[in-house]
């Protein structure tokens, strides 16, 4: 069975750097699983790696879609399935790595999405109500369902609440044969190390110009509605832009809503026991990374 290497983990806990790492260390090549980074014109409020960071190594599943489609995880597991076997094809390895866990596993185990098309008199019906509300919803419709998607992502309870009503069953889990043969490594990092790497990482995005990418977003178009749907990392500045709080208030909202996405994100992942947590960042936690690497591709 083919083998492909994944790198998992909360945001800002450094997952980009350790999958360059293990490409030039293994002659891989990375395919992102990041929800938002398909995004084009959305680059640092997704932390998207940029040419530099990328250091010659391929990536793949960036810029592949414009934001103002909706971009589904069928749509992803396709694409991604392609380059990872183009990859395979030049007989280098896939390293899968990104912060989107339902991503992940539409890859690695094969997960059955049903293929139901968009229903956008449903949709603006649903768009009226707030998270909460539509968590109440797919919590009724499909309890299972509900224990794993983000809570606070419009879109994807919207979309899974759908396929629920159109489909009239609750969502498939997965197949029975996996495609590849899969090494979980998740970058563990205490509750300190992240939150202080959630700060300097999100000061670093104001000075990069986080701001003004909102602002492109709105002159190309988007409502300030749909800005707030891209995520958090959008959200709070385009209420900023509104005038609806200050700069200091923005910043501090930012940050907490930022730990909370982590937290949210530690849920879904601990729920699988396939994944070896390390700290990858400390000489004995590379090492350790090393060897499960090499053990695995023997």
């Amino acid at each position: 069975m083919k083998k492909i290497i994944v790198i998992l983990g909360p945001t800002a806990s450094g997952k980009t750097d350790l999958a360059v790492k293990l490409a030039k260390k293994f002659g891989g090549e990375v395919v992102s699983a990041d929800s938002r980074q398909v995004y084009k014109g959305m680059d640092i409020g997704t932390a998207k790696v940029t040419k530099k960071e990328r250091q010659g190594i391929p990536h793949y599943l960036l810029d592949v879609a414009s934001p103002k489609r909706r971009f589904t995880v069928t749509q992803y597991r396709n694409l991604a399935s392609i380059a990872i076997n183009k990859i395979f094809k030049r007989e280098k390895l896939p390293i899968l790595c990104g912060g989107t866990g339902f991503y992940i596993q539409a890859i690695v185990d094969g997960i059955i999405i049903p293929e139901v098309k968009p229903d956008w008199k449903l949709r603006k019906k649903l768009e009226k109500k707030s998270n909460k509300e539509l968590y109440k919803i797919l919590k009724k419709l499909d309890p299972k369902r509900a224990r794993k998607i983000d809570k606070e992502n419009p879109r994807r309870l919207i979309r899974a609440i759908e396929i629920v009503l159109k489909t009239k069953k609750p969502i498939p889990s997965f197949q029975k044969k996996p495609k590849f043969s899969a090494l979980f490594i998740g970058i563990r990092k205490s509750p300190e190390e992240l939150k202080k790497s959630i700060k300097i990482r999100f000061l670093k995005w104001l000075k990069q110009g986080l701001i003004k990418e909102v602002k492109n977003l709105r002159k190309i178009g988007f409502s300030w509605k749909k800005i707030e749907e891209f995520g958090i990392h959008y959200r709070v500045v385009a209420q900023y832009l509104q005038k609806k709080m200050d700069y200091k208030t923005m910043v501090e909202n930012s940050l907490i809503e930022i730990q909370n996405y982590a937290k949210r994100q530690m849920t879904w992942f601990k729920r699988d026991r396939r994944i070896h947590w390390i700290h990858p960042h400390t000489k004995k936690g590379f090492r350790k990374v090393i060897k499960l690497c090499k053990e695995f591709l023997l």
